[in-house]
């Protein structure tokens, strides 16, 4: 503030002293008229100092403000002129009206006046001002960050390549925490000599070591079969580039093994210290060896991709693995009331014959057990017949509102049985409100998971949940005793997902199935179970009918719009697709009765159909999977099921 304000002396307050003044003045002259005179000479004189000082003040105040007007108006167009921040005026049609010195600059001195700002910028023409929020285009290699202000028509550009360079180098220079394992290798060596074994693991490790040293890997092992690695996220970028060409590597390198060796990997990026990054990377291994193995696990921000996955998964199940899953279940289910069984929404006769084994468990266990059940399904409306008429199983059948309303009991288990995708569950809310879940499926596992399950048997090498479900009976310390639709539902649910012990069947698969027969599983029963409707056969053949073949050996079908088919119909149709000449993979397309588009596939071997369900959101194995999409017409569904394809032939494929 000026000095001269600070220092001014006379206001108000003067006008009253000076009304003070004058009062004694016109006191005095009534005392005496010669001082009184005197007195009013020397008030006027102070007055019309007051006066000629005030008019002074007036002067340099206004004086003091239009300098400072000047000052504030130049260091305006000073900082319009000089400072690095870009400034341009747009009329309603787009065309400049005004920039500012900066905006000439950035065009390398253009005169700007007049032209449309598509034409001096066609970068904005790729990019939406949906917010206030500024956005970033690329300007004869530098980074700018625009703000448009729409109703000012107004826009703002400022140079931010320098802070891009860092966030840059500090993305690409992250660490990513990891853990190798190498599939198989206590198996590796049978068959070999001591000195074929050992040359074995000598060039996977060698292999091993020459891909750290390309991508820049600090590698170290920390047991028999287990690796750490460390590294940064641009070298992470150049691993996903290649799709971790190490797993290609190591499985050809080893193809002619009797017992050949694959890589798992788990790694992260996120994480906000490096023991999370570590804990998210253990998580992440834990996944790729659930899947099968043969594959990569990256964890990067909240989802997890997953890359490799080509061979078909190596059995590799043990009986004391069985053995300890069937003692620890035991004692789960004898510490509560009672058991509540649930499979995936539209239940197949693997999933309800796999609930029907758990119900028989639970009550061997002396607990009850219940199976939770929605709507009617004709998939498995033949077995539910059987069932009602039994002498206790048609009791056990619950609905889900029932379910949950047992489910509030802390002394209540609940099982879920063939997926572990809360999403695909009958009643997903049972999940939430359970306070002790178990998990047994055969499907490889995906990013959706059960949250903090008490117990987990999850085997992708598995045929069937029923097959892992049987085998639990086999390590029971009494005699068993089932009757015969017990052991039948769950022979029933093998044979389905194994389509005749054609696919997926295993030696444990077979040993599963004769300890069922011998048990009571009637064979006749099963077949019955499985007839099929003269309806649903020409539902399934005007399907195929409408089938066309994509690089000349994937076939795709497509339903009718107006149809409304049974999962059923629309996975036997892949099936039978299956078995055509020149067909490698099957893709059959179809509305279910929810208003889902279902998409089911199928494959020989040579194609990894579950990486492509994975793709739309489904799941499944690497030669059965399935997806379902709420989308508004078939066509849609075939659109982007050919989009996926193609992007991934793209990239060379995805054989098995």
């Amino acid at each position: 503030m000026p000095k001269f304000i600070i220092k001014r002396w006379h206001g108000y307050h003067m006008v009253f002293a000076m009304s003070f003044c004058l009062t004694l003045v016109a006191i005095l002259s009534i005392y005496h008229w010669f001082l009184g005179l005197m007195g009013l000479f020397i008030f006027l004189g102070l007055a019309f100092m007051l006066y000629r000082a005030e008019l002074s003040f007036r002067s340099e105040f206004a004086s003091y403000i239009e300098t400072l007007g000047k000052q504030i108006t130049n260091a305006g167009q000073i900082a319009r002129d000089e400072l690095p921040i870009g400034m341009i005026l747009h009329d309603s049609d787009g065309k400049i009206e005004w920039h500012n010195a900066y905006v000439s600059k950035i065009k390398a001195g253009s005169r700007l006046i007049g032209v449309d700002m598509n034409e001096c910028f066609p970068e904005l023409k790729e990019v939406h001002f949906d917010s206030d929020s500024p956005i970033k285009i690329v300007i004869q290699d530098r980074v700018y960050e625009v703000l448009h202000q729409k109703y000012e028509r107004l826009y703002f550009f400022r140079d931010i390549t320098r802070l891009h360079q860092v966030t840059e180098k500090y993305h690409s220079e992250r660490v990513v925490i990891g853990y190798l394992h190498m599939d198989n290798y206590d198996d590796a060596g049978q068959g070999l000599s001591d000195q074929e074994s050992t040359q074995l693991l000598s060039d996977v490790a060698h292999i091993i070591s020459k891909w750290s040293e390309e991508y820049q890997i600090t590698i170290k092992r920390i047991e028999t079969d287990k690796m750490f690695l460390v590294c940064n996220y641009r070298s992470l970028e150049k691993m996903i580039a290649s799709r971790f060409d190490i797993l290609d590597q190591v499985r050809e390198m080893t193809r002619g093994y009797t017992i050949p060796i694959t890589l798992s990997l788990g790694l992260a990026s996120n994480g906000e210290n490096m023991i999370e990054r570590s804990q998210y990377a253990q998580a992440a291994l834990d996944i790729a060896l659930a899947r099968g193995g043969d594959q990569a696990a990256v964890q990067m921000e909240e989802k997890i991709d997953f890359f490799g996955g080509k061979t078909n998964a190596i059995e590799k199940r043990t009986r004391v693995r069985a053995r300890v899953i069937s003692h620890a279940m035991s004692n789960l289910i004898r510490d509560c009331r009672q058991v509540i069984v649930m499979g995936h929404k539209r239940p197949d006769m693997d999933a309800l014959g796999a609930a029907i084994g758990v119900v028989k468990f639970s009550l061997i266990n002396q607990c009850e057990g219940f199976i939770v059940l929605d709507d009617e399904n004709t998939s498995i409306q033949r077995l539910m017949d059987l069932v009602k008429q039994h002498d206790y199983l048609g009791d056990h059948i619950i609905t889900p509102e029932r379910a949950l309303q047992m489910i509030d009991d802390k002394d209540t288990l609940l099982i879920l049985v063939d997926t572990h995708k809360p999403s695909l569950a009958i009643e997903p809310k049972l999940l939430e409100r359970a306070h002790k879940v178990i998990v047994i499926d055969h499907h490889r596992r995906g990013q959706e998971f059960v949250k903090d399950p008490v117990l987990v048997y999850l085997e992708p090498y598995a045929s069937s949940t029923s097959e892992l479900v049987t085998e639990l009976f086999q390590y029971r310390d009494q005699r068993l005793v089932m009757d015969t639709l017990e052991a039948t539902s769950l022979l029933a649910g093998i044979v389905v997902d194994t389509k005749n012990f054609a696919f997926r069947s295993g030696s444990r698969t077979f040993e599963a199935a004769s300890f069922l027969r011998r048990h009571g599983a009637d064979l006749m029963m099963v077949q019955s179970l499985l007839k099929e409707d003269l309806n649903q056969y020409v539902k399934r053949a005007e399907i195929i009918k409408n089938t066309q073949l994509l690089y000349n050996e994937y076939a795709i079908a497509l339903g009718d719009e107006q149809e409304v088919y049974d999962q059923l119909i629309i996975a036997q149709a892949a099936d039978a697709l299956l078995g055509m000449q020149g067909v490698s993979a099957s893709f059959v397309i179809g509305r279910r009765n929810d208003g889902l588009i279902s998409i089911s596939a199928r494959s020989q071997g040579e194609l990894n159909v579950q990486f492509l369900m994975e793709k739309l959101g489904g799941g499944g194995h690497l030669t059965n999977a399935a997806c379902q999409l709420k989308l508004s017409s078939l066509a849609e569904a075939k659109t982007q099921l050919v989009q996926v394809i193609k992007e991934i032939e793209s990239i060379g494929g995805i054989e098995t």
